[in-house]
C-alpha cells in the first residue's frame, strides 16, 4: 500500500520542463547558503532548489561530525530519505552540489575560520537563514542565543559577502503573539535585541529563570519573544542589505511534494496527532470556532524560494522591509473543530500501530472541564498503565510520558484558545504576480484540495514517514481498534454503572427515581426482559 498520488500533483511543471521557469533561471549559477538545512524545512528547501533549479552552483550548510559520521556520510545518510526519491531519478549527482561548512549558529563567528568564513563571503549570493530551537518551552538563554545571537551573526557575516542578493529570514507568524492583528509589517519591540543578548550572558542561569517570565511578557514563551527580537535586528539592516522576513504559520505535513504527507517531525501538531491517534490525548482545550493557522511545508518552501527571487529581481525597494505572512487566513477559512473531526475520522480509517486505548479524544472550550477530564482519561489511566507495568517487573513509562504530554499541551493552549487577524496581502501578491511557469514550478495554492483530502495524506504521512509504520499493516490495526472500540464501551458501561450504584447507595431520592425507571422499563420490550425482579 502507498500513498496515492493526488490530483494537485498534476498541476506541477513536468520533470522534463524543470528549471524552464524565470525563477529557476534566476538561481542558476548561483550559489545558496542554508542554516538549519538538517532540519524539517531545512531538507524540503534544499530538495526542492536542487530539483526545480537544475543549474543552480553549489549548496552550503553548516554540518559536523556526529555519531561517528563524517559530515560527507551526513550528506549521503539524508540523500536516502524517500524525500530525495524524485531528485535521485533525474540528477542522481546532485548530492555533489550540497558543501559542508564546519559552522556552527551559536558560536563566536559561526565557528568558521577564515578560511571558511572567506568560502563563503566570496561564493554566496543567496543566504536563507533557518536555524532556530523550536522548542516552546526552551530556556530564554538557549532561545535568545539561537534565535537571536544566531541571526546577529548570520547578519555580519551577510554584510561581509560580496555578492550577496537575497537574505531571507525564516521566522514565525506568532513572533507578535500579544497583538490581535498581524500586518505584513515589523512591529516595534520595547526591548534592545543586542541588550537582552548581553543580558542573558552575564546572568546567572538561576536568576535568569526567575527573571524569565518578566523579561519575556507580554509573550507567552521563550520562541516567540526571541523570534520578534531578531526580526527587529533583520529589519534594522534594510535597506543597507536585501533581507526579506518570511512568517509561516504552524508548518505542516507537504501536501504534493516531495512528496504527499511528507514530514519527519513530530513538533507541534504531528506530535499530537500521534499521541491522540494512539489513545493517549482523549482531551484538548481548543477552542472549536476559532481558525486553525497552518501551512503545508512544501507551500511555504515554495513561498520562501519566491520570496528570495522577487527581492533579489526588484527594480525600486520598497521603503520598509519586505515582509510576508504565510497563512491560509485570508484564503481558506478552516476552525480547529473542524481540522480535529477530519483527523479523528480518519485516524479511525487509518489508525496508528500500538494503540494504547481506542482513539476517541474530544476539545473542550472550558478549561476546568478539560483539567477534569484529563483526570480521568489521561492520568487514572497513566498510573493504572505504569501498575501493570510494575506488576509485571516491566519498565514503568505512561506516567513520565503523561507529564511531558501535559506540559506540551499547557504550553499549546495559547495557540489553541486564541484567534488572530492575519493579512497575507504582500504574500497572496507574490504567489500571483508569478509567470504561469513559475506558479507550476513553485505552487502556492491553499485550494488544491479539500480538507479532508489533506487530512488523509497528513495521517498517512505521519504515520509512514515519521513513525515508519507500514501501511500494509492498516488491515490488522484496524481489527485491532475494533477490539479496542468493545473495551473502551464496556468500561464506560461499567464506569458509569458503579457512579449510578453509589449515587444509589447514599440517596434515597436517587434510589427511588430508579425503582420508578426499572418499573417502566419492565413494560418496554426485550428492554425489559434485562430489568431485575425484586
Amino acid at each position: 500500500m502507498s500513498i496515492h498520488v493526488t490530483m494537485a500533483e498534476t498541476l506541477l511543471l513536468p520533470p522534463e520542463e524543470r528549471g524552464n521557469c524565470s525563477i529557476s533561471r534566476w538561481y542558476k549559477g548561483k550559489s545558496v547558503f542554508i542554516t538549519g538545512a538538517t532540519g524539517f524545512m531545512g531538507k524540503v528547501l534544499i530538495e526542492k532548489l536542487l530539483y526545480q533549479c537544475p543549474e543552480i552552483k553549489e549548496i552550503y550548510i553548516f554540518l559536523r561530525s556526529k555519531r561517528g559520521r563524517s559530515p560527507e556520510q551526513r550528506i549521503a545518510d539524508m540523500f536516502k530519505l524517500p524525500m530525495f526519491q524524485r531528485l535521485k531519478k533525474v540528477d542522481p549527482d546532485a548530492i555533489k552540489k550540497i558543501k559542508s561548512i564546519h559552522g556552527d549558529i551559536i558560536q563566536e563567528n559561526l565557528g568558521l575560520s577564515t578560511a571558511e568564513q572567506s568560502v563563503l563571503t566570496e561564493n554566496v549570493s543567496v543566504i536563507f537563514h533557518c536555524a532556530a530551537t523550536l522548542k516552546l518551552e526552551a530556556p530564554l538563554k538557549d532561545a535568545i542565543e539561537m534565535n537571536t545571537a544566531g541571526t546577529e551573526k548570520i547578519l555580519e557575516l551577510a554584510k561581509k559577502t560580496k555578492h550577496l542578493k537575497a537574505l531571507v529570514h525564516l521566522s514565525t507568524a506568532f513572533c507578535s503573539a500579544d497583538l490581535p492583528e498581524f500586518r505584513e509589517k515589523v512591529y516595534p519591540c520595547p526591548d534592545n535585541p543586542k541588550d537582552v543578548i548581553q543580558v542573558v550572558r552575564w546572568m546567572r542561569d538561576d536568576a535568569l529563570v526567575k527573571a524569565t517570565p518578566a523579561i519575556i511578557h507580554p509573550h507567552p514563551n521563550t520562541y516567540t519573544y526571541s523570534k520578534r527580537l531578531a526580526e527587529t535586528l533583520v529589519a534594522s539592516e534594510y535597506p543597507n542589505l536585501p533581507v526579506v522576513i518570511v512568517r509561516p504559520s504552524i508548518v505542516t505535513p507537504a501536501g504534493v511534494e516531495p512528496l504527499p504527507g511528507w514530514v519527519d517531525t513530530l513538533n507541534g501538531p504531528m506530535g499530537l496527532m500521534v499521541a491522540a491517534g494512539k489513545g493517549v490525548i482523549r482531551s484538548m482545550h481548543v477552542k472549536g470556532e476559532n481558525r486553525a493557522q497552518v501551512v503545508p511545508v512544501d507551500l511555504a518552501i515554495n513561498g520562501i524560494i519566491s520570496a528570495a527571487w522577487k527581492i533579489g529581481t526588484i527594480q525600486t525597494k520598497p521603503k520598509e522591509i519586505p515582509v510576508y505572512n504565510m497563512t491560509q487566513d485570508a484564503v481558506k477559512k478552516v476552525t480547529w473543530k473542524e481540522v480535529l473531526d477530519t483527523g479523528r475520522q480518519v485516524g479511525h480509517e487509518y489508525p496508528f500501530e500500538m494503540q494504547i486505548w481506542y482513539p476517541d479524544g474530544d476539545i473542550r472550550s472550558s478549561k476546568l472541564m478539560h483539567q477534569i477530564c484529563c483526570i480521568f482519561l489521561h492520568w487514572i489511566p497513566a498510573y493504572f498503565i505504569d501498575f501493570l507495568l510494575f506488576v509485571f517487573r516491566q519498565k514503568r513509562f505512561m506516567v513520565r510520558l503523561m507529564h511531558k504530554i501535559n506540559d506540551g499541551l499547557e504550553l499549546l493552549q495559547f495557540f489553541t484558545t486564541r484567534e488572530w487577524i492575519f493579512d497575507s496581502t504582500n504574500f497572496l501578491a507574490l504567489a500571483g504576480e508569478r509567470t504561469p511557469e513559475d506558479k507550476k514550478a513553485f505552487l502556492i495554492d491553499f485550494n488544491i484540495m479539500t480538507p479532508e483530502e489533506y487530512m488523509k495524506l497528513s495521517v498517512l504521512g505521519t504515520r509512514q514517514y515519521c513513525m515508519k509504520e507500514d501501511l500494509s499493516t492498516i488491515p490488522r490495526c484496524r481489527r485491532i481498534q475494533k477490539v479496542l472500540y468493545i473495551i473502551d464501551r464496556l468500561f464506560a458501561l461499567f464506569f458509569y454503572m458503579g457512579l449510578i450504584w453509589l449515587l444509589c447507595s447514599f440517596s434515597d431520592t436517587a434510589k427511588s427515581i430508579f425503582d420508578s425507571v426499572g418499573k417502566y422499563a419492565k413494560n418496554v420490550p426485550v428492554v425489559g426482559s434485562l430489568v431485575p425482579t425484586s
